[in-house]
């Protein structure tokens, strides 16, 4: 399975956000990484330059690699609605992210991992594709066998659960439901989209 496997501090130090999740690093060096860190962020960057990193962010926050987001891009833009908004909604309702958003895994990447092990279950049946599309009405939960995984109850134990309007928790049966496509305002992201509709239009 493709995803980003390089340094995780650097990045989040170039877009000056903890998109992985908190950092320590970023909270000691606070500029973008490299000789000329603080310098390059007096540089005025050009439109396209912008709308380039509004892609690279979104791409690193949701781990989606080019291919992928690019396809989910063209989706987006095929179907009803606000091109940018419909893009967040696809990513939110990838199941890595579902994981992540129920509390199941304390970053995206550790829900990933869930998934790909077979520990998490869509409807009562095991999903291990990471960027499987839940829809409105599935129900994610944990795999019996794996309720009493360690990781997983961490997890639980320490998360911070945020209650998000369009995902319902059940905590009896360690299962979340989809209730629906979450609108742009409860999406917490820092992802100005219309530039990354911008730049694909171009």
């Amino acid at each position: 399975m493709a995803r980003y496997i390089g340094p995780k501090s650097k990045v989040a130090r170039k877009f000056g956000e903890p998109i992985f999740g908190p950092d320590k690093v970023l909270e000691k060096k606070n500029y973008p990484p490299g000789f000329h860190g603080l310098a390059s962020r007096r540089r005025k960057k050009s439109e396209y330059g912008l709308q380039l990193r509004e892609k690279q962010k979104a791409k690193y926050t949701y781990g989606v690699l080019e291919r992928q987001f690019s396809n989910l891009f063209k989706k987006a833009s095929a179907a009803k609605g606000v091109t940018g908004e419909v893009l967040l909604q696809l990513l939110e309702a990838r199941l890595d992210n579902v994981v992540f958003r129920l509390g199941l895994a304390a970053t995206r990447a550790a829900a990933r991992q869930l998934v790909s092990h077979k520990h998490i279950v869509v409807n009562g049946e095991v999903v291990n594709i990471p960027s499987y599309h839940i829809r409105p009405g599935d129900i994610v939960g944990v795999r019996e066998k794996s309720k009493s995984l360690e990781v997983i109850n961490e997890a639980l134990t320490s998360r911070r659960y945020n209650k998000y309007a369009w995902l319902e928790w059940d905590n009896s049966q360690m299962a979340g439901k989809f209730l629906n496509r979450p609108e742009r305002a409860e999406i917490p992201e820092n992802i100005k989209e219309q530039l990354i509709v911008e730049l694909y239009s171009k």
